[in-house]
């Protein structure tokens, strides 16, 4: 009697853990995707109860005996877990302690400055923002990126990154940095060495090129306007490096900006400005290394996105008259029209 009775505790024994084992519903059912988030510095106990009130998992109990069984209840990750009820509790810790969190996709468009990149990580709930631009001017920080300048500015590579959430800034910046190290080939940096220019000086360029226009066929024709300009010290003269200098900015380009004492303000001082304005990308970079050869000195926008290209100011003068006086005549369009030196010979109000 006594070992019928300890055969049937046995049996019923093991039915339990068979059920407290088993996924709280079948596959055929369909069970919803559920995020379930196992905060910093939780304990295994605390993730198993979370589990149990989303009804992930049947017993507490028997996942923390599964746990100990497989020493695993000391090596969970935290972070965002995308499970549900068919998921066989074993599954689920699988999960745990490979850390398989959901990834969220995060696209940095080209041109972004690193506020603007704060901007789109705190909207996405990756990472703290104002951690993210205290880092940004970090020079202590940036160093150990290997970066030696005043910000992280021009060394955000613009990309798509598959990050968890949350993300601390300082490894959000480190993968963003790491990728432009990717970018930045040998082959591309032998290449800035045969043309005079450091990598910093060449990423200050392509974020000028890359904020001057969205026409990825342009780039080489803008990059050898400020080569050409660059050689004989001819300031840049670019609307996007003044605005970058400006305190305040109201969305238009005055003529009193034009004369602001920022060191990016490139009307007033010749060569490149101190750092790159924005992050560029691939191509811009490309743009900035290779140049297409050609005298060009100007260049004016055609109002379609593209640009009308000059070698002289009597060229340039034609084309500004007819891109950009003719058509807006009764409206506020901007163009400034340069001498040879590089001097300022009329600027209209309004940057398009």
């Amino acid at each position: 009697m006594v070992l019928v009775i300890g055969v049937l505790a046995g049996l019923a024994g093991y039915q339990m853990i068979r059920w407290a084992e088993a996924p709280v519903v079948s596959d055929s059912d369909r069970a919803p995707q559920k995020v379930v988030v196992i905060p910093e510095g939780a304990t295994f106990q605390q993730a198993a109860a979370l589990l149990e009130r989303e009804q992930l998992i049947r017993s507490r109990s028997a996942f923390l005996l599964l746990g100990k069984a497989q020493e695993a209840d000391r090596k969970i990750h935290p972070g965002e877990y995308e499970l549900n009820a068919a998921m066989a509790p074993a599954d689920i810790l699988s999960k745990l302690v490979l850390g398989r969190v959901v990834l969220h996709p995060v696209t940095i468009p080209e041109g972004y400055t690193f506020n603007q990149v704060a901007d789109v990580l705190a909207e996405r709930r990756i990472t703290d923002r104002a951690e993210f631009v205290r880092l940004a001017t970090d020079k202590s920080f940036l160093k150990t990126l290997g970066i030696s300048a005043e910000t992280v500015e021009g060394y955000l590579y613009p990309d798509t990154y598959r990050l968890t959430r949350p993300t601390t800034a300082k490894e959000v910046m480190r993968v963003m940095v790491d990728q432009l190290g990717q970018v930045m080939t040998q082959e591309w940096q032998a290449r800035a060495k045969d043309i005079h220019l450091t990598v910093h000086e060449v990423l200050t360029l392509a974020s000028v090129i890359e904020k001057e226009t969205g026409a990825g066929e342009e780039r080489p024709h803008i990059s050898s306007v400020f080569h050409n300009r660059l050689k004989k010290r001819i300031p840049l003269q670019s609307d996007p490096t003044v605005i970058y200098g400006l305190p305040n900015f109201d969305g238009n380009l005055h003529r009193k900006d034009l004369s602001h004492p920022s060191p990016y303000n490139t009307y007033r001082w010749a060569g490149l400005p101190p750092g790159p304005i924005a992050n560029p990308g691939a191509q811009s970079i490309r743009a900035a290394l290779y140049p297409v050869p050609s005298t060009y000195l100007y260049f004016v926008s055609k109002n379609d996105g593209t640009h009308q290209f000059s070698a002289t100011l009597v060229e340039h003068n034609r084309a500004v008259e007819k891109y950009q006086k003719r058509p807006f005549q009764r409206g506020n369009r901007s163009q400034t029209l340069m001498s040879p030196d590089g001097s300022l010979i009329h600027h209209e109000e309004g940057v398009s």
